[in-house]
């Protein structure tokens, strides 16, 4: 009995240290993964998903919490008021600390940074929010589109345009956004795509907004896919202008992405890409950035939530 009890015993005590080890080097392996050891949640810019918050909006954003996100990024208030849009997103476990909004009125009935602040600023704090972040740069009304011109076509032409002293003006306008959003106890941010990155004399469009718009004022959600679309080194941005980028978009594309300022990319789900995650996403912690957002755009060659999945796992994992 007593030979049998210590062999019981001795069996119990390897086991419970075989499992303690494996629970150790689990622990070990999730302390090691970027978003696990910085205390940081995985978010999804909602525009990945297409049309389908539009129209299912509760039913889509249970799905995105399904898969692990924590955090969403919305297309202005996708389409609903902000009470019924935070309402959505407390059902679903989830928070959306910024929303793209525009700087001019856009014809899509959502919100717009033109004219009066305050009602704007108001149904930020109802979501929730704490960044409005501009999509796109503003061309002046007056070029358009042209009769039969989609929305595209005219954006690929006012990009090109646009001169230094345009964009010059842009950041202007940011400065005053920034600074009324600064009164109201938000934050503007300005989110690039591969446009500005065309060259005026030694400088980019994107340093001219760097330069002329002022820190703690104006801040950065840098996309990365559309940095690397454009021919523009990612990382080499982050340290440059440390403190500037709170928010990333984390894109990836295809080795067959040509560099170009005229809108255009080769997508891949994140990791499956060209793009160096593991040393892209530490050089945007170091500079600063603190909302992580995936944003795939198409063409998909799954559907949009399966590779909104991949994309996740992926990350999940990345050490």
């Amino acid at each position: 009995m007593l030979a049998v009890s210590r062999r019981a015993f001795l069996c119990t005590a390897a086991a419970v240290s075989c499992t303690a080890a494996t629970a150790d080097f689990a622990a070990s392996a999730r302390h090691r993964r970027f978003f696990a050891s910085h205390h940081l949640p995985i978010g999804l810019q909602l525009y990945t998903l297409g049309d389908a918050p539009y129209h299912d909006l509760d039913g889509t954003l249970r799905a995105v919490a399904g898969i692990g996100y924590r955090t969403v990024e919305g297309v202005g208030f996708m389409k609903r008021t902000a009470a019924e849009f935070r309402a959505s997103l407390e059902r679903a476990g989830l928070s959306c600390p910024s929303t793209h909004v525009p700087l001019q009125v856009d014809g899509s009935g959502g919100p717009s940074l033109a004219g009066d602040i305050g009602p704007l600023a108001a149904d930020m704090h109802r979501l929730g929010a704490e960044y409005v972040v501009v999509p796109i740069f503003a061309a002046p009304p007056s070029w358009g589109p042209h009769p039969g011109e989609d929305g595209l076509a005219f954006l690929i032409r006012a990009a090109r345009q646009m001169r230094a002293d345009d964009w010059r003006r842009l950041a202007a306008q940011l400065n005053e956004k920034g600074a009324a959003l600064k009164r109201a106890g938000l934050k503007l941010a300005y989110h690039n795509h591969n446009v500005e990155f065309v060259k005026h004399g030694s400088r980019t469009a994107y340093d001219l907004l760097l330069e002329n718009t002022e820190p703690g004022v104006v801040w950065f959600e840098m996309d990365v896919g559309w940095v690397a679309a454009g021919g523009a080194d990612p990382i080499a941005l982050l340290r440059a202008h440390r403190h500037r980028f709170r928010l990333m978009h984390v894109k990836d594309l295809t080795a067959g992405t040509t560099p170009n300022n005229a809108f255009r990319m080769d997508p891949a789900d994140v990791g499956a890409g060209t793009l160096d995650w593991k040393k892209i996403l530490p050089a945007g912690y170091e500079a600063g950035v603190r909302d992580y957002y995936v944003e795939q755009e198409p063409p998909f060659t799954e559907p949009r939530i399966d590779a909104a999945r991949a994309d996740y796992e992926y990350l999940a994992r990345l050490t």
